[in-house]
Order: structure tokens, then C-alpha cells, then sequence
């Protein structure tokens, strides 16, 4: 029998905690996502976080340190080149990326590729430039129900976002010029790491909503992962959010979408009130989209509070086999310029009701220890060319 019969991986998607060496080469000087949160946000309550060591990890303005943590952590350092969702999430899993994804936040789209991409949709193309979903639509989308022209835009990520409304573009029509979207990406040159469709409803300025029904088209893993290796040897590899997106369904055996962080929340509570014997991987994409984007100190700070209450509620339905590590992906610290991530060592917290002991683990040189300690904990050996070392004999 493996040391946890289930592991829990939960991805607070943004949660940087401090600038690495090199964040300086990419244009993030001085950032601290967790830290200018606590020390800019007008409220920051977070007891079970702070319980579970997250103030012992790293010094934090108006939270203590506590005595005696629940769980081991460590600080983690990306050893792929780049600060995108996909890099971090493929990383964690074994993949080391040497080439960024491109992104086009500060130029929008070559006009060559537009050109493509109307005619081979046959809608014009409007917007063309980085946005926030709900910004680009109070400016756009009135425009595109009384032409049929269709919003194209970008984000801090490598993504290129289609909008349709589903009452006048159609659902359909809309995954098929994403579709369309996708196989122009391709191409080198054009290369994001997903096109989005983004639908929505309403009908005027103040009224749109985007619906659950977004779907994402990415770029496969470039070679197996740890979630591979676990779905070969039989075991369960759930995942909760976007993270059956991000991993274009590659290792996995189950996958639900989720409306919201708080959602996500939910549904892995859920999951872990039943039976299953392998991984649950979960994205918490709100952290990010929602207010690390948008440079909303507040709001950022009021998700993670969200996220703490069903920390609680998460914990008292966990078995004395059960291991929960919680990460984040790369960092988006919302008091710096601009939109885009930022380039930051990560947290790892790990949790067993089971644990004898806790405190601080070697700071790692790479996110892929995550997926090394769940390959190691089934005994699965981590597929060929994959990088990162396993933890699993120091979380006893």
C-alpha cells in the first residue's frame, strides 16, 4: 500500500511568494505577490492558512508565525523558462521547458494572422489587444451583436480569447472559429499556449456574463508526465478547473469544470467525501484571472480568505491517509505595473492528518518535486526525460 492512498494537489493559480534570482531578466523587480498582499490589502484574515505554516514559510505583515505548523513547506524555484499557467502547471508534472510561450500582451496579434483568421471564419476581427474579459466586453460586445464581428484578445498569458454571445454568434459557431483559431496558432511564429472560447450572455453595456461554457484549446504536453505514468499503472487522476485543459486531457481519468475558485473548492471537497485511489489535481484560477490580472490588491486578498474557510472544510473530511499539498503555478502580483505574471518562487505546503511531524523543507530548484513525490507515493516511476526529486521520505 502506498504511504497516502490519495493525494490532493491544489493550485492556488498566481500565489507567488517572492521574486526568484532571475526574475529581474524577466522584467519583475521586487515582486512579492502573498507578501504586498498582506502588507497592501485592507483586510487579510487567513487562520487555517496561517495555521497550516504559510507566515512561518515566509515573513508576512500582520501575521504571525505560529508555534507549532500542521504541515512541511518549502519555497519552490521554476526551473522552466517562462511565467505562463501551462509552464508551471507541465512543470510540477516533470516538464522541463526551455522556450517561453510567446504572448503578444503589449502588441496584440500580427495583422497577418487576423488576416487569416477573418477569412477563414468569415467574421471580421475587433479588439485585437490585452483585456480583461468584462472590460472587453462593456466596450465590444454591443458592437459584435449588431455586426457579427468577433472580439479577439489577449491577456497576460500566452492565450489567444475569442468572445461570442450564445444568443447571437451561437455556441457552435464560436468553437469552430476557436477551432480554426487553434490550427492557425500552430504555426511557430503564432504559437499560445491555448485559444479560449469565451461566451456570454446579455444584451447590452452592464448586463454581459460570461456562461460556464467556456472551453480551452491547448498545446499538448510535449512528452508524458507524472499524471501519464499514474493513469498507466491504473491509478485515479482527477482533475478539478482547467487543469484537464492545461493538460489537453493527457493523463487523465476524470475531469470537472468549475464555475469559480470557490467552486473548485466545493467540488474537491466533494470528491474528497467519496472514494477514489490516486490523484485529485486542482486549478484555482480566480486568484489570477480575477484580481492578479486586474491589479485588484482587495480583491485578491478576499479570494484567499474564500479559500481559507473551505481549507477548513476541506480538512474535516480528510483521512488519516490522505496528503494535501498546496501550490500556485507562478506569481501575479497585483500592486506592480502592468498586467502580465510574475516571475516568483512558489509555496509548497504539505498535510497529512496522518503527520508526526512538520516545519521547513530545503528550498527545491524546480516545481517538478510535486509530481516526483505523487509518482514515488504509488510507486510509479516517472516517465523518461522528466525532471524533479521526490520529497515523499521527508513528509512523515
Amino acid at each position: 500500500m502506498p504511504p497516502f492512498r490519495r493525494v490532493f494537489v491544489i493550485v492556488l493559480d498566481s500565489l507567488g511568494i517572492g521574486p526568484m534570482a532571475d526574475s529581474d531578466s524577466f522584467g519583475d523587480v521586487g515582486v512579492d505577490t502573498l507578501g504586498h498582499i498582506a502588507e497592501k490589502a485592507d483586510h487579510l484574515v487567513i487562520p487555517n492558512l496561517r495555521r497550516w505554516g504559510i507566515a512561518n514559510l515566509r515573513p508576512l505583515k500582520g501575521i504571525d508565525p505560529v508555534e507549532r505548523p500542521l504541515a512541511y513547506f518549502a519555497k519552490l524555484n521554476e526551473r522552466s523558462a517562462g511565467k505562463d499557467t501551462m509552464t508551471g502547471h507541465w512543470e510540477m508534472m516533470g516538464l522541463y521547458t526551455t522556450k517561453p510561450f510567446i504572448t503578444f500582451t503589449d502588441t496584440g496579434f500580427p495583422r497577418e494572422l487576423l488576416d487569416e483568421l477573418e477569412k477563414r471564419t468569415g467574421h471580421k476581427v475587433i479588439g485585437n489587444k490585452a483585456a480583461s474579459g468584462t472590460e472587453i466586453l462593456d466596450e465590444l460586445a454591443e458592437e459584435e451583436i449588431a455586426t457579427g464581428h468577433m472580439i479577439v484578445y489577449t491577456s497576460a498569458d500566452s492565450v489567444l480569447q475569442i468572445c461570442g454571445n450564445e444568443e447571437t454568434f451561437d455556441l457552435k459557431e464560436l468553437y469552430r472559429c476557436c477551432e480554426i483559431a487553434r490550427e492557425l496558432t500552430m504555426r511557430d511564429e503564432w504559437k499560445v499556449g491555448r485559444v479560449i472560447a469565451r461566451p456570454y450572455v446579455g444584451k447590452k453595456k452592464g448586463e454581459f456574463v460570461r456562461t460556464p461554457n467556456r472551453h480551452d484549446y491547448a498545446v499538448k504536453p510535449f512528452g508524458p508526465t507524472a499524471l501519464n505514468a499514474l493513469k498507466d499503472a491504473g491509478r485515479d487522476v482527477i482533475s478539478v478547473g482547467k487543469i484537464n485543459d492545461i493538460f489537453v486531457g493527457e493523463g487523465i481519468t476524470e475531469a470537472y469544470k468549475s464555475q469559480s475558485s470557490v467552486h473548485g473548492m466545493e467540488q474537491t471537497v466533494e470528491i474528497a467525501g467519496r472514494d477514489f485511489d490516486g490523484l485529485c489535481f486542482v486549478n484555482l484560477v480566480d486568484f489570477d484571472a480575477l484580481w492578479g490580472n486586474r491589479r485588484n490588491v482587495n480583491g485578491y486578498a478576499q479570494e484567499l480568505e474564500r479559500f481559507d474557510q473551505k481549507l477548513e472544510q476541506m480538512e474535516a473530511v480528510l483521512r488519516p491517509d490522505d496528503l494535501v499539498i498546496l501550490t500556485a503555478d507562478h506569481g501575479n502580483d497585483p500592486t506592480y505595473i502592468g498586467t502580465d505574471h510574475t516571475r516568483e518562487k512558489v509555496p509548497f505546503l504539505a498535510y497529512s492528518p496522518s503527520m508526526k511531524g512538520f516545519g521547513p523543507l530545503p528550498e527545491a530548484d524546480t516545481f517538478a518535486v510535486i509530481g516526483a513525490t505523487v509518482a514515488e507515493n504509488f510507486g510509479v516511476p516517472m516517465p523518461e526525460g522528466t525532471i524533479g526529486t521526490s520529497l515523499l521520505s521527508s513528509l512523515v
